[in-house]
This record gives C-alpha cells, structure tokens and sequence, in this order.
C-alpha cells in the first residue's frame, strides 16, 4: 500500500513561474474579513448544484463574443446553427438558480443533444463575476471523463453562458433518493471516480476547493462528474495566502475552520474522507448545526482535540484557543461510523483522508492504491484519462436497496445492523 501523502504530493508541485504559460491561471486575491466563530447564514442548509443541468436561453447575439472552446464547421448555409451563439440552444426548463447564475436544461441545435447552461448574468458596473472567469478559464483545459466537460462560451453584453454536457443529477440527490446508505460497491466505484478526477487536477496544479455531494455529478451510466470550479485555484509553490472562505461548512476540514490560509491539495482531500463516510453511512460525517465552533466540535469528538504532539503547529493558527473546545481522546472511526466496519479496508482508508493535521491525509494517487480497492479489475488503473470506468468489462453499479437493506438475512455483510438514516 502506498504511503505517500499530500507532503508527497506537494513536494512535485512547481512555482507558476515553471508552469507553460498555456497552464496559468490567472487569479484575484481578495482580503477575507471572515470571523469563523460568526453564525453563517444558511450554511446548514444543503442546496443542490447549479451544475447539474443548463439552458438554453434566448437573447441578444449583438455583444462582442469570446473565443470559442471549440470551433465546428459548418458545410451548410450561413444561418445554420454554430457553437459560440446563443441561437444555437433550446431552452426546456429551468433547473436552479443561484445568486449570479441560473441554470436550464437545454437542448444543442448543432448536434441535438441535451446540455446543460449555466448563465451568469452581468452586471455593467462589475462586470464578468470572477469566480466565472475562474471556472472557465480552469475548464478549458480540463479534459477528463470525471470532470463535467465545458462544450461551449457565449459572452453577449447581458450574459456569460457556460455550455456544459447535460449530467442527470448529482451525489447529493442520489443519497437523497437511496437513504441510509448506499450500497457498498457503488460507494467505491464512487470513491474511485472521484479520486480519478482529483489525481487529474491536482497534478495540473488545481486545487478544487469546494467539495460536496452536490458538485459531483452522475450520470445516468453511473459515471461521476466533479463539477462547479468556482472556487477553484491554481496552486504554486511558495504557498501564497488563500481566502479560508472556502467549503461548504459540513465538507471544511479542520485547518480552515481555525484559520489556516495556506493549504494544498490536502484540503481536497478532507472532503473525500467526509463524503466516504457519508456515502457509506447515509448521513453527512461531521453536519455542524449551529457555527463553527460546533463543527469543530463534532470533528473533535470523533479525532481528538489537537495539540501540538499531534498536530505540530496548531497553537499557531489564528483561531485555535485551548480553553473553547472540550478535550477529547481520538476514536476508532467505526464507533462514530458503524457501517465502516462491514467493508475490508473501509476504515482504515477514511482514517487516513479524515486527519487533522493536513500534511499526514493521503493524497488522490495515493488513495487510488489503497487496499480497498483491491478487489477492483487492474484494468481501472490503466485507463487512458478519457476513458469511463465503465468501458471496463463486469464494472457496473449495483441495484441500490435503500430501506429494504433492513431485510437482509443475517449472512449478509452489507444488512447486518444497518439503520435507515436520513440526511
């Protein structure tokens, strides 16, 4: 089993200066004013991607446009639908709507298929919304069969629409329809899908910074998506100082919530280890209620509360005060998360993504070669990067069982002592 973790992982990580220009990302850094002992406003509450469906809209095609992604020819005349113009899609309804951006499912003229939209609209005195030149800027040069693909940009005076392949829902939905726990199979082809997508990223310097079952997209094959790179950064080395703005509170791992603004791929990493768990067990890992304080209690309850022995350097982050957490010991992960104990190798590998201290998580490549995915076909790990896990032969979901689990005889690994929980 591999040892390496996100230590490893940052010592091949270059300056940008090393980086080929084609490969920067340029990005604003803005001064946070972020109290994390402030009661956030709806955090708790989970709302489901803007991702996982987009539009077609109508509207003026008169504004200047940007460069396309890709540029098709056409052979017919020159009113035929072409990529790069707003004409080109159908809009069928609406699936989301968020503060800048709403999002509608969609239909391409070009080639007939369904997308998904994504409109952001501008505002003249701001602007393009950064985070949406972040997205795209970032997407561009993603190609991945584990990262939602970006098939188009159309840039009018009104709007900035992302074109993304149409994904049919996403992790927190699935969870949502099959309570209590997903079967264990599905968990892990899930779990290797998106270790899959980060690896990808991380080694092309990209941070995702916002992991949650809502950014993950599945299709209607199985397949999972990262999606949403909003808050996606590009990483260099030296470490500059990043917003601790970022996670949604329940997926934060603990160096952020105390104010730590120099992180690496490690933080992504503390989001697989909650989603595991929560795919697993049918209920988010560590759902704080109230702020932040209470969400570092809940993760210390289960890990410990730090101190310097086993988290060299913790008295020093900004928020860390000794006397405003209980003191707890560490706990075996399946006292908090029974259904960890019914799958080879389920605990130990969330006990390594699940740490508190950053630089002792497992990194994507080296969780990829963890035990427990043993048992998976070879095949898997010399798939080309847009190849599907699921091109591989007998690789396939398995029918989820959600409430019925409960009448599974007694010989059954998976049925033994499983609750229905719901999120």
């Amino acid at each position: 089993m591999s040892t390496r973790n996100c230590q490893g992982m940052d010592s091949v990580i270059k300056p940008l200066d090393t980086i080929p220009e084609d490969k920067k990302v340029r990005v604003q850094r803005t001064q946070s004013t972020f109290d994390p002992f402030e009661k956030p406003n709806n955090q708790v509450k989970r709302v489901h991607s803007e991702n996982n469906a987009c539009i077609n809209f109508k509207t003026s095609s008169t504004g200047k446009e940007s460069p396309k992604i890709r540029r098709h020819s056409s052979p017919s005349s020159p009113t035929s639908p072409k990529f790069g113009k707003a004409d080109s899609y159908e809009k069928l309804e609406k699936l989301g709507e968020g503060s800048y951006a709403t999002v509608y499912k969609g239909k391409s003229k070009v080639n007939g298929k369904l997308v998904a939209l994504k409109v952001i609209r501008l505002q003249e005195e701001e602007g393009t919304p950064f985070t949406a030149i972040r997205e795209a800027s970032l997407l561009k040069g993603l190609k991945h069969a584990n990262i939602v693909l970006l098939h188009d940009i159309i840039h009018t005076k009104e709007t900035l629409t992302l074109v993304f392949e149409f994904v049919h829902t996403d992790l927190c939905q699935y969870m949502d329809k099959h309570p209590g726990g997903l079967h264990p199979e599905n968990v892990k082809l899930f779990l290797f899908q998106l270790l899959r997508g980060l690896s990808y990223i991380h080694q092309r310097y990209i941070l995702h910074r916002d992991l949650k079952p809502q950014n993950l997209l599945i299709s209607d094959t199985g397949e999972l998506k990262l999606a949403d790179f909003g808050l996606a950064r590009a990483k260099s080395v030296p470490s500059h100082t990043y917003s601790n703005e970022v996670v949604t509170l329940w997926y934060r791992p603990p160096d952020v919530l105390l104010g730590s603004t120099e992180y690496s791929t490690c933080l992504d990493m503390w989001g697989v280890g909650c989603i595991f768990v929560e795919m697993m067990q049918g209920v988010a890992a560590f759902p704080g209620m109230k702020d932040i304080q209470d969400q570092l209690e809940r993760i210390f309850l289960v890990l410990g509360t730090p101190n310097e022995d086993s988290w060299p350097g913790v008295h020093s982050l900004p928020h860390f005060k000794p006397d405003r957490f209980t003191q707890y010991s560490p706990k075996n992960l399946r006292q908090a998360w029974n259904k960890l104990s019914y799958v080879n190798h389920a605990e130990d590998l969330a006990s390594k993504l699940l740490q508190c201290f950053p630089k002792n998580r497992l990194s994507a490549q080296a969780a990829l070669s963890h035990e427990y995915f043993s048992d998976l076909p070879p095949r898997l790990w010399e798939l080309t990067d847009m190849s599907s896990i699921f091109s591989v032969p007998n690789v396939r979901l398995q029918p989820e069982v959600g409430e019925s689990m409960k009448v599974f005889g007694k010989n059954n690994i998976y049925g033994k002592g499983l609750s229905n929980i719901k999120h």
